[in-house]
């Protein structure tokens, strides 16, 4: 079995731990319902729309990532299935999480059925417990409002939120705060080597962050190097092109807003925002 990466734990053991720290397009309504107040940095509505068009590149080899949340299969690489927007996992429970978000807020769904077999194969690839069924109740959830606004607020929780304060507490700006975000979504939230926090604990060991007085660009750099370290470490990322020649093309153009065009390549793909 290819070795597992730490992603998060179950949504309850998550929110204990943090404290206070489809079909189609979403609808209007869908919209609405995720609208804030206007702010700077990732979180401003069209850098988050960037954020999530990157990411998407890597996770569905496509820009468009409204149209991923009935995205469903095991992909081998020993996460077991990959699912939605964000490609939750069955095997590194974030998929636990989300769909037990889900089925808090709507109990009778399609996939609330699966939640025995999800919390029993969580850090495996199994299917036991899933197949057949699972991709068929996956996507007919998916064509539920309820089900996209959860995975949208999962992906939020436990990944772009934390991305977003955890940046603006080194003093990152736009890029830096989506170089954090691409890495808690691939490596997840944790201290172990190959997970979010120790990566950049091995930055910081090679460079200092903004906030403690140290060049935004030097510092990121050293992420990088960190991160590409850890990914080689897991046979399925030994291709680091995510960053190589995406995150690091911005990088070395000075583009720390993350401002368009921007032009990048993923896994042999090339992409363009204008």
């Amino acid at each position: 079995m290819p070795l597992l990466p730490t992603r998060p734990a179950p949504r309850r053991l998550l929110l204990a731990a943090l404290g206070a720290s489809l079909l189609a397009a979403p609808s209007l309504v869908d919209q609405a319902a995720d609208a804030a107040t206007t702010t700077t940095g990732l979180d401003d509505p069209e850098k988050k729309d960037i954020a999530m068009r990157l990411v998407s590149s890597a996770e569905n080899s496509s820009l468009s990532w409204e149209e991923q949340y009935a995205y469903i299969e095991d992909i081998a690489d020993g996460r077991g299935y990959t699912g939605g927007i964000i490609g939750f996992c069955s095997g590194t429970s974030d998929m636990l999480a989300l769909v037990e978000l889900y089925t808090e807020r709507v109990p009778d769904n399609p996939l609330a059925p699966y939640l025995t077999a999800l919390s029993a194969v969580d850090g495996s690839d199994s299917h036991e417990g899933l197949d057949p069924g699972l991709p068929t109740a996956w996507k007919k959830a998916a064509a539920t409002a309820a089900f996209r606004k959860a995975q949208r607020d999962e992906r939020d929780r436990v990944y772009f939120d934390p991305a977003v304060e955890s940046g603006r507490e080194d003093g990152l700006g736009t890029l830096g705060q989506f170089v954090y975000y691409d890495a808690l979504v691939m490596h997840g939230p944790g201290t172990d080597t190959l997970s979010f926090g120790g990566i950049r604990t091995r930055a910081l060991k090679e460079a200092a962050t903004p906030a403690q007085g140290g060049d935004e660009t030097a510092y990121l750099h050293a992420f990088l190097d960190a991160r590409v370290w850890a990914m080689r470490q897991e046979p399925a990322h030994t291709d680091t092109s995510r960053v190589d020649t995406a995150q690091r093309v911005f990088l070395n153009a000075g583009n720390l807003d993350l401002d368009l065009p921007l032009k990048w390549a993923v896994y042999g793909d090339s992409y363009e925002i204008t």
